[in-house]
């Protein structure tokens, strides 16, 4: 695509691996970061935002911060979408978590689908195993995001993905599961790397 930027949002409190900085553990030899980063450039995403401190300042990135930090996934779009200058915006945004191991595939899985949308609906996300939207593994009609997020009260501040998107007309598309498996504790830490070292050596 060539009218698609990107919001990576990398500033989470990851509470559950103990506040270590998730986008930079190391899965098969790059970081959740990298691997998110790559992703989105892979697909031609421009502009590029990520939204967190700078983690690693050689990425070839936008960085932003939500006010305050820790603020949600809500107002990490808000703020990634207020330094993006309006009339440049591109048609569709990627927005996308920066913990899954399988963001390249996730990324080329959700862009396929766009082709099949009705012009009436706003976007896309994969679903998990159950069918459960991942609203950060999506893409987006570019004016309906900035119109959700600009109905948010106090900028987004402490609420979720789903409030922000939910309203949306927004296809949710089947995916196998190892596109929507995030890291979210040291547990599947451990079983990411797994997979990765099974995968390198088959």
């Amino acid at each position: 695509m060539t009218d698609l930027g990107a919001i990576l949002l990398a500033g989470g409190r990851a509470s559950r691996v103990d506040g270590a900085a998730k986008p930079l553990f190391d899965v098969g030899g790059t970081t959740l970061l990298a691997t998110a980063v790559k992703a989105a450039t892979d697909a031609g995403a421009r502009p590029l935002t990520v939204v967190a401190p700078v983690l690693d300042p050689a990425l070839p990135v936008e960085w932003v911060r939500e006010d305050p930090p820790f603020g949600g996934p809500a107002a990490a779009v808000v703020a990634a979408l207020d330094a993006w200058p309006r009339d440049a915006d591109p048609e569709w945004t990627l927005l996308l978590a920066c913990d899954l191991p399988g963001a390249g595939a996730a990324v080329r899985r959700a862009l396929g689908g766009l082709p099949l949308l009705p012009n009436d609906t706003d976007g896309l996300c994969l679903g998990d195993a159950t069918s459960r939207p991942q609203w950060l593994t999506g893409v987006y009609r570019t004016r309906a995001l900035r119109e959700a997020a600009s109905a948010l009260p106090d900028r987004g501040r402490d609420a979720s993905a789903r409030a922000l998107l939910a309203d949306l007309a927004i296809a949710v598309v089947a995916a196998p599961a190892e596109l929507t498996r995030d890291v979210d504790t040291w547990e599947d830490l451990e079983e990411a790397r797994a997979r990765a070292a099974h995968e390198e050596a088959s």
